[in-house]
């Protein structure tokens, strides 16, 4: 793995980042090392394998797992209205178009689902363009961020479903937001809070214990920066946000975790999801959810050459020289990435405390690095 290591070395040189985490696995061969520091300054500890990072998006696939380990023991299913638990979504409002003012609507045709919710196609989310809608999400203080927002999970279900949709359910995709309203869906029809839910469900059976809303130990958290013209300046210090638990566990993209607990999380599904999914659950998971319209929809999110399935990206070609059909994961706008490749039997995983400024910033060179080592 020296080639890998060599190039995130060199972005530390380089002053891209403070530091990294980082874990391989190549066939049955698992390589894990982390270096530089959890913070900017020569007096800062070293980073460790232990350290703590906020993995933003790469929770997504796990909200997916969480999602059908509770379809499978009859808590719901994919294709049920939400409105069951959440009355708050009980009669959205459609938006006439994208960029319409936020008074020109017209009723939803259908019902939003809970599969609308994990594959981006209920209305509920970022587009890729500013709009009224999204100005409006700001002004709601839902529009997503790297830090929770200060709500509580009702007040988040209240204030989302309160703007339209950006379309008829099921005929378009939209980022992030209806994977947070997932966990607000999930936790009622379970009748228990999502943190309990996602450790009895997921992080308990797969022994991810560093895995949380919040960071058990903040001395182990790294601190998070955000690239500007100037350096990096910082974003949450390893006292702030994830220090305490939050009033809304975001399931989107609100975790702390270590290199070791992601790399369970990836390694099981890899391997067939035991004891968390059956085989044909985690093929579920990965397999493409969208129509040609919805992925053109997503491709400023997913890049070419590739989709999205139930809370996880997935190639559909070679488009890039990393990417392979099948290859499946994401990356996290805090500084992370993790994926599976089936075809070159790999399952990588990279946490760093650099934070993206859009969807392509980052990772490329590291990706490049592992499809050549494998």
């Amino acid at each position: 793995m020296g080639s890998v290591w060599g190039v995130l070395d060199g972005q530390i040189v380089a002053g891209r980042m403070p530091g990294y985490a980082t874990a391989v696995r190549v066939g049955e061969r698992v390589a894990v090392r982390a270096a530089g520091r959890v913070a900017l300054g020569p007096g800062s500890p070293r980073m460790a394998e232990d350290t703590l990072f906020r993995i933003a998006s790469i929770s997504k696939p796990m909200a997916g797992a969480l999602t059908l380990s509770l379809v499978a023991d009859g808590v719901l299913a994919l294709d049920d209205p939400v409105e069951r638990w959440l009355p708050e979504a009980a009669c959205p409002r459609v938006l006439a178009g994208r960029d319409a003012p936020l008074d020109r609507t017209t009723a939803a045709v259908r019902p939003v689902t809970v599969r609308h919710l994990l594959a981006g196609t209920s209305g509920w989310g970022v587009t890729a363009h500013d709009s009224p809608l999204r100005r409006e999400m700001s002004a709601r203080g839902v529009h997503p961020g790297p830090v929770p927002p200060g709500l509580t999970p009702d007040e988040f279900a209240a204030r989302l479903t309160g703007v339209p949709l950006a379309f008829q359910p099921g005929e378009g995709w939209a980022y992030d937001s209806g994977i947070d309203l997932l966990g607000v869906v999930l936790a009622r029809a379970a009748g228990k809070p999502l943190p309990d839910l996602l450790a009895g469900r997921i992080t308990g059976p797969l022994g991810m214990a560093d895995t949380a809303f919040w960071a058990a130990d903040p001395a182990r958290l790294a601190t998070s920066y955000f690239p500007t013209p100037d350096g990096l300046a910082l974003l949450d210090p390893p006292d702030g946000a994830f220090a305490a638990p939050p009033s809304f566990a975001k399931l989107s993209g609100g975790l702390v975790s270590t290199v070791h607990d992601v790399l369970r999380f990836y390694t099981a599904m890899a391997d067939g999801g035991a004891p968390v999914l059956s085989p044909a659950q985690v093929a579920e998971l990965t397999a493409d959810a969208l129509t040609d319209a919805q992925r053109r929809d997503a491709e400023p999110f997913v890049g070419p050459g590739a989709s999205w399935a139930l809370g996880t990206g997935v190639d559909l070609t070679g488009a890039l020289p990393w990417m392979a059909p099948g290859r499946w994961g994401w990356t996290g706008g805090t500084g992370t990435t993790a994926y599976v490749d089936p075809a070159r039997d790999t399952v990588s995983v990279l946490l760093t405390q650099r934070a993206m400024t859009g969807p392509r910033d980052g990772f490329d060179e590291f990706w490049t690095a592992v499809a050549n080592a494998a």
